[in-house]
């Protein structure tokens, strides 16, 4: 699904890159620093869009797997999730965009709104 994706976004001429988010975290009164991936990063003029492609996220851990570099990026950029369902764009309490993957193949225009 994840090449599906990147495909389409560079077909439709966008610049596409993989991001990183470093999460710190204490454990055992140790600082513990992680990178997160972020599976596309789309630049366009003056904004940008993060994008996390998530076949399923039928648990709370996925769903929290999925979501964490999201919220840790540090911005107010927009972010997605595209699913692989036909799941209906909706955007959650935290700002974040859920759609399914055929209707985001579907929304040429769902990156510039």
């Amino acid at each position: 699904m994840e090449n599906i994706i990147f495909n389409e976004l560079r077909a439709r001429g966008y610049s596409v890159d993989v991001g990183m988010v470093e999460i710190e975290t204490r454990k055992d009164g140790k600082r513990e620093k992680r990178q997160h991936e972020v599976d596309f990063v789309v630049n366009l003029p003056g904004e940008r869009v993060y994008i996390q492609s998530a076949y399923a996220m039928g648990t709370d851990g996925k769903r929290s797997q999925e979501m964490l570099p999201l919220h840790k990026t540090g911005d107010s950029f927009r972010k997605i999730i595209v699913t692989g369902d036909y799941q209906d764009l909706w955007t959650d309490e935290s700002g974040v965009v859920h759609v399914g993957v055929i209707p985001f193949l579907l929304d040429k225009k769902l990156l510039e709104k």
